[in-house]
């Protein structure tokens, strides 16, 4: 039979101790790494750099395909990008106040996880905003082969990017996690 109490310690408010929690940051930070906008990193990978002689390779033009597909959710108007700015400011700081001014671990864990998110977010943001002129030199007559390899190179560095701010951002919380279960041994 159930008791209410292992129900109630499974959904406990406690993160840095919690394994679903550990659970949760590295599923997060393994699916962040694994597309960039959206392509696959196979078909990014597939591209020659420098660029092939051949002026039609077929990796190069099936990727430059792929962002002509995905470019166009990664765009904001500016209103929407004020309004995302304002809404992310104020989640922000209310957890920063939940967490680190009334001491509430769980708002200090989701900050924590989030605010890395929310610098990727911005840096894919940019990323797209490169992207989307390359693509439009494409499409204006820049060589496939060239403009593929081009993109390909800016979306492997976004790649190691994000993979440093990922190792960046889980040492940071192991840390800061250690220091909490030092600080707060009992949390009751």
């Amino acid at each position: 039979m159930l008791r209410a109490d292992a129900i109630l310690a499974l959904l406990d408010s406690r993160s840095f101790s919690s394994i679903w929690f550990w659970l949760l940051v590295m599923l997060a930070w393994s699916l962040a790494g694994r597309r960039v906008l959206g392509v696959p990193q196979d078909v990014i990978s597939a591209v020659e750099r420098p660029a092939p002689a051949n002026p039609d390779d077929p990796a190069a033009i099936m990727l430059l395909d792929w962002l002509s597909l995905t470019l166009p959710r990664w765009r904001l108007r500016p209103r929407e990008g004020a309004v995302l700015v304002g809404v992310a400011a104020f989640l922000f700081s209310g957890l920063a106040i939940l967490g680190f001014g009334y001491g509430l671990e769980m708002a200090q864990a989701l900050l924590l996880l989030a605010l890395p998110f929310a610098a990727i977010f911005g840096l894919e943001m940019r990323l797209a905003g490169r992207l989307r002129a390359l693509l439009q030199q494409a499409e204006a007559g820049m060589a496939p082969n060239v403009a593929g390899a081009e993109a390909a190179r800016l979306m492997q560095r976004h790649r190691l990017l994000v993979l440093a701010l990922s190792v960046l951002a889980v040492t940071v919380i192991a840390f800061y996690a250690a220091l909490w279960m030092i600080l707060n041994p009992f949390p009751f």
